[in-house]
């Protein structure tokens, strides 16, 4: 018998790897304006793993580089209201999870799990006397280039594999589908079910290889105006040997957006919440590149 699942209530955060973790935090602190408001360190006082806060809910986890050329994301993590529930239904469905419900060191209570390609995604419940809460309304300075993290793209094989995770397991909805050329499907964005952010779904026919996904792997902030976070980027000192963002544009799905790009060369994709003209644009009938 199945378990019931408890709520999915957003995109908790997103992991990356940095090959040099302090030219990261310039990016995402002063080119983008975030605060970082805690890290963790082992005994002998090495970075272990940083925090950079964009609301009260979201955040972008950097990690050092484990080995060059890697990939840079490291996993995406998923907020609940109940952990031990959520682990439990998971089990349920015959999804592998661990015995019991950890307690990170910032307080917080999480387990891991895999998707169909492998990709470790994170169940994370806030615990009010963790950090998460704890620091309710602190850490979010007016400099920020945005209020909120709308989604996450992750590479995935079989479209179908994923949809039964996503959508049948976990209880994301679709919502629209992109092709870049009109003959092959590209993404497909699927919500979580008891919230507005989502998880944009990049196909690919071939798995490219780990130092080329920095563009599929993405990151994207919904920020009210594109012509007005281009024009304070503008103002802002990129940090060296960083690529610069691109021009504004209006993309496949109607909305104006531009990139820009960490030191690792991962998008970081600002976006606005509507389409250019607010009329909605037909999802693509293209068929997947992987059934």
């Amino acid at each position: 018998m199945t378990t019931p699942r408890p709520r999915i209530t957003g995109l908790s955060h997103v992991a990356l790897f940095a090959r040099d973790v302090n030219r990261s935090r310039a990016f995402f602190k002063y080119f983008l304006g975030f605060a970082e408001p805690y890290s963790l360190s082992d005994r002998d006082g090495v970075l272990q793993l940083t925090w950079i806060k964009i609301n009260d809910h979201q955040t972008i986890e950097l990690f050092p580089e484990r080995e060059p050329n890697s990939d840079r994301l490291n996993h995406i993590a998923l907020e609940t209201d109940d952990a031990e529930a959520m682990r439990a239904y998971l089990a349920s469905r015959d999804v592998p999870v661990s015995d019991e419900v950890a307690k990170g060191r910032i307080g917080n209570s999480n387990f891991m799990i895999r998707d169909p390609d492998g990709r470790l995604v994170e169940i994370v419940e806030y615990e009010p006397d963790g950090w998460t809460l704890r620091d309710r309304g602190q850490f979010m300075p007016e400099s920020r280039i945005a209020p909120r993290m709308s989604h996450a793209g992750i590479l995935v094989g079989s479209l179908a594999r994923s949809l039964r995770f996503y959508c049948d397991i976990l209880g994301f909805t679709e919502t629209w589908r992109g092709s870049r050329d009109g003959k092959a499907l590209s993404w497909v964005n699927v919500k979580v079910p008891d919230g507005d952010d989502y998880l944009e779904l990049m196909l690919y026919e071939q798995l490219p290889d780990a130092d080329k996904r920095l563009t599929a792997h993405h990151i994207c902030l919904e920020v009210p105006s594109v012509p007005a976070a281009e024009q304070i980027l503008r103002e802002r000192e990129l940090p060296a040997d960083t690529k610069p963002p691109t021009p504004a544009r209006t993309g496949v799905n109607g909305k104006r957006q531009l990139n820009c790009y960490d030191p690792d060369g991962t998008r970081v994709e600002l976006m606005e919440p509507q389409t250019a003209d607010r009329q909605p644009v037909a999802p693509s009938q293209a068929a997947p590149p992987i059934p």
